[in-house]
């Protein structure tokens, strides 16, 4: 089985790229292989123009400072038999980054300052603290090594939506103050609107669909993207009432027996004879905008 197969994403230092699909896509397995919780079985991973598979093992430890992860469950992410300040302050201990215990302490203080939390709360546990409390925890440890680079692998599903924008600031803000840069996988749409410069839309293993965020919002061609926007509420109910849902017939095929050709097309309402053929490429329909459909 695939899980992922023959994708190709470029992200920028700086710039969030959000990737969106439905749950069992491979999203998340693609943001563990850059982590190399996975080992990819062919391709390259290049980060700072090396590349990480084939990467010793010994020389892990040094790139795992660099590339950290935001896990989506700020509940079973968290150790609870650790207080907040030894979960942040583990990371600081295992790379050796502070001298002795006062500037470990002092570290451990600034990282719960800049997530926006009361370093008085470091020694309470994690069933003292609400969900997006314990998300900001989440976030202060990844932060606690210094990366450049950081996998958030849907931080905001567990959330309630008023905390949810809470949070989309809180990483807005770091992004500005430190220069990080984000694969912020997701499948809701209208998160990614706000924190994207970039979206990537994937489908059963492969990319369907790259272009900035504004491009995929407003000239989506890909027909599953635009069956996922359709799925967005529009806050507007008259806007809501007028526009037409594409409501798809079918289910997600099996990653195990996937159909031949493209992965959409049992599902497609455009689809032709030869969609089942051969398995469309990316295409650069317009700047910076790709789509793997022969139909566009």
């Amino acid at each position: 089985m695939k899980a992922v197969d023959n994708i190709s994403l470029k992200i920028k230092k700086g710039e969030t790229l959000g990737l969106v699909g439905e749950s069992g896509c491979g999203k998340t397995t693609v943001g563990r292989c850059i982590l190399r919780v996975y080992d990819p079985t062919d391709g390259e991973i290049r980060f700072q123009g090396q590349d990480i598979v084939k990467l010793p093992y010994n020389k892990n430890r040094a790139l795992r400072r660099k590339i950290q992860l935001i896990f989506q469950d700020p509940y079973g992410s968290l150790d609870p038999r650790q207080s907040a300040g030894s979960i942040v302050g583990e990371a600081i201990k295992i790379h050796k980054i502070c001298d002795n215990k006062q500037t470990h302490k002092k570290r451990v203080e600034e990282l719960f300052t800049l997530v926006g939390l009361d370093p008085e709360m470091a020694s309470r546990f994690p069933h003292e603290f609400s969900g997006g409390q314990r998300q900001r925890i989440g976030i202060a440890r990844a932060l606690s090594c210094d990366p450049v680079f950081i996998v958030c692998d849907e931080p905001f599903s567990a959330l309630d939506v008023s905390i949810q924008a809470q949070i989309i600031n809180l990483l807005q803000d770091l992004q500005q103050k430190l220069g990080l840069t984000y694969l912020m996988i997701a499948h809701d749409l209208s998160v990614v609107r706000h924190i994207s410069d970039n979206v990537a839309i994937m489908y059963l293993g492969h990319i369907v669909e790259i272009a900035d965020w504004r491009e995929i919002y407003e000239r989506p061609l890909m027909p599953y993207t635009q069956a996922l926007l359709s799925a967005v509420p529009i806050p507007d109910p008259i806007v809501e009432k007028k526009r037409e849902r594409i409501i798809l017939e079918g289910d997600v095929p099996s990653p195990i027996n996937p159909p031949s050709g493209c992965p959409f097309h049992p599902r497609c309402w455009k689809a032709a004879p030869d969609c089942s053929k051969e398995i469309p490429e990316l295409r650069e329909i317009s700047p910076n905008h790709l789509v793997a459909c022969i139909r566009v």
